[in-house]
């Protein structure tokens, strides 16, 4: 298969994961060799078939180094689980705008080189797709990367909350020049949103009510300190949107992150309570507690989405890619159940109408 071109924007810790994950899972053929991935092969392309052909960042230490280099540069705290060799890409400066929040500029100092022009930097690398991985709360720098894009002819996929690939101005503008736009705001492989709208649609399906639930999350690193100070509001609205919708009716739904613990570095403790009432009005109350790992969280959904917007270029598909947006993301066009979601995705992949 052919390789697929991918520029990161932002190289952080779920860019740490992606590239480790290509390595990790390039080497591994058979399925049962694959643990971690939802599809080890996709559509025919394999994570291995992945190559990164640029990256934009803003941090000193980062700019100017190998891509393999500086994914593993602080404020990073991925863990790490695969060598990656030179990737013979270097970390290009980008715009920086409000991709670093005030309070962080004392722990991300900003490179002092001149910023790079991106389009070109793009173009000169054939770049097909431009993965958009910057903290949240970096609205405007999103908003640039896309039109950088869409300039340079690149698919865009935006994992950030800002509403781009779900703005019907954007939509129609990749939709006019042919190209795919998918997002926004990335899922995780197990995180709480989707733990979430599992429970609640199953106790539903099984006749129970639900009255209140809630569901909170306490983490590290800087991600979540830039969700807390720039987009906590955005991100519970994202997520209590996305939980309500898996249920039939009307309840008290609260979810969203709460906040931040530094010692607990890329690790995410998430909580869930729900209350209601099942047969002959018995009442049945959940508590549960959620330990997962931030990063490697998005890598198995990241290595699907690439694939899957390529299999759209291939098919010269265009404008908001539905089928992918909606398995991969908390706040697509159109919220569907996890079940319905996935066999989209899975009927996207095979070519045919779900």
């Amino acid at each position: 298969m052919p390789k697929i071109k991918v520029a990161l924007i932002g190289v952080g810790n779920c860019a740490s994961a992606l590239i480790q994950g290509v390595q990790y899972y390039g080497n591994k053929g058979k399925d049962e060799e694959s643990i971690g991935l939802r599809h080890p092969n996709l559509g025919g392309y394999h994570p291995k078939d992945i190559e990164f052909t640029c990256a934009f960042d803003v941090a000193e230490g980062k700019v100017g180094k190998d891509l393999s280099e500086a994914v593993f540069e602080k404020p990073n705290n991925a863990p790490r689980f695969a060598e990656v060799p030179k990737l013979n890409v270097k970390v290009l400066k980008g715009p920086v705008l409000d991709g670093v929040s005030e309070e962080l500029r004392e722990t991300i100092k900003i490179d002092a080189s001149d910023e790079v022009n991106v389009v070109e930097s793009l173009k000169e690398n054939n770049t097909e797709i431009a993965i958009n991985l910057l903290p949240s709360g970096s609205t405007e720098a999103s908003k640039r990367y896309a039109e950088e894009a869409l300039k340079a002819s690149c698919a865009y996929v935006n994992a950030t909350p800002v509403q781009i690939a779900t703005d019907p101005g954007w939509i129609e503008r990749y939709r006019e020049v042919g190209l795919p736009i998918v997002g926004d705001d990335l899922t995780d492989q197990v995180g709480a949103t989707i733990i979430h709208k599992t429970l609640l649609e199953t106790l539903s399906k099984r006749g129970i009510r639900i009255r209140e639930t809630y569901q909170l999350d306490v983490g590290g690193g800087t991600e979540s300190l830039d969700t807390l100070i720039r987009a906590k509001e955005v991100k519970r609205k994202i997520k209590t949107r996305a939980v309500e919708t898996v249920l039939p009716y009307k309840a008290s739904v609260v979810a969203g992150s709460t906040d931040y613990v530094d010692f607990l570095g890329n690790r995410r403790d998430s909580y869930f309570w729900i209350e209601g009432t099942y047969f002959g009005g018995t009442p049945i109350r959940m508590d549960i507690r959620l330990s997962t790992v931030d990063a490697p969280n998005a890598g198995s959904v990241l290595l699907d989405v690439t694939r899957g917007v390529k299999i759209a270029l291939d098919r010269e598909e265009a404008g908001n890619i539905r089928a992918i947006s909606t398995y991969a993301f908390k706040n697509p066009l159109t919220i569907l159940a996890p079940e319905e979601a996935d066999k989209l995705f899975e009927a996207f992949i095979q070519n045919v109408k779900a």
